[in-house]
């Protein structure tokens, strides 16, 4: 006989105690409400593909191995590793199931894609959010906010107004908010401050301070998946795809061309460690090196006939 793999029955779906007892457990924890839906959407996807998947130990081991054999991008994969890995030890030590099998997997090497997007197109972006509506100016807010600052998406539409010093042009980012559970403070331009004042003076009066800066038109949390069909529909206009994350990397690369402090940065972009930012720095060093090609001095100096094209043999 077949070892079983549950240990609990509450209901025709174990996996749903296990994993409504794994969340509470998690928001015990402090996890921030994006985490938790996270963890539940990953979850679900898994079951809803295999809603057998805990008939037995063979037919869970088939089911994970299966579903983590997919044709997908190493940072979906290294997604579905996580969240899954987490949910099912937390269901062993609560003794819904016996053996987790994805505990030997590890991560796949997944390189972030920077992407460079040119002035003008930014140029062109800023013009078409209709500011005559109140979805047109957050949009707007909401582009230059990220572009003066490289935050995060997640973290930009979960700030609220306590979190804005329009006044002194800094934000703080709390902790429970930050991907990195670390606080920081971003300083703004004086334009970015200007842009969310004009948001904030067109929020409905029964707002209050706990609606987020960026919300939706009636008042609730945005989410990304809205932000990135925003988006969208501006990427059409503009005859360029952009998404929520080129705009963090626009401002870590011209900042970076700017002059910026490579230390400041990854202070201000919340990297716990050098390893994004470092990423940025050669991205930024390719343009330095073509830069310094076509303005060093020397090319002008030097006579064309008089330039070493490569070493004779």
């Amino acid at each position: 006989m077949k070892k079983s793999v549950k240990q609990k029955i509450k209901s025709a779906n174990p996996w749903e105690d296990a994993l409504q007892s794994f969340l509470l457990f998690k928001k015990a924890e402090g996890l921030s409400e994006r985490t938790i839906f996270d963890y539940r959407k990953h979850v679900n996807q898994f079951f809803r593909r295999f809603p057998n998947a805990w008939d037995n130990a063979d037919t869970f081991k088939s089911s994970a191995l299966e579903y983590m054999g997919d044709d997908i991008k190493p940072a979906t994969y290294n997604l579905r590793l996580n969240y899954l890995k987490i949910f099912f030890q937390f269901s062993i030590e609560e003794k819904y199931i016996d053996t987790n099998p994805l505990q030997k997997l590890k991560k796949r090497k997944a390189i972030e894609r920077i992407v460079d997007v040119h002035y003008s197109t930014l140029q062109k972006l800023l013009t078409l959010p209709d500011k005559n509506t109140f979805s047109g100016l957050r949009d707007y807010a909401l582009l230059m906010f990220v572009l003066d600052t490289g935050i995060r998406p997640k973290e930009a539409l979960n700030l609220i107004l306590p979190d804005f010093d329009l006044k002194h042009l800094v934000v703080t980012v709390p902790p429970e908010i930050a991907k990195t559970r670390t606080e920081r403070t971003l300083p703004i331009s004086p334009v970015t401050s200007k842009a969310i004042a004009e948001l904030i003076r067109n929020r409905h009066q029964a707002w209050g301070d706990n609606i987020p800066v960026f919300p939706t038109s009636d008042g609730m949390v945005m989410t990304s998946e809205s932000w990135s069909r925003r988006l969208v529909k501006y990427s059409k206009e503009l005859g360029e795809k952009v998404r929520p994350y080129d705009l963090r990397h626009c401002f870590a690369l011209y900042y970076l061309r700017n002059g910026g402090n490579v230390f400041s940065l990854q202070k201000t972009m919340g990297h716990s460690t050098m390893d994004m930012t470092r990423r940025y720095v050669a991205f930024s060093s390719v343009d330095m090196r073509e830069n310094h090609t076509k303005a060093s001095p020397l090319g002008k100096l030097m006579p064309q006939r008089n330039r070493v094209r490569g070493l004779e043999k």
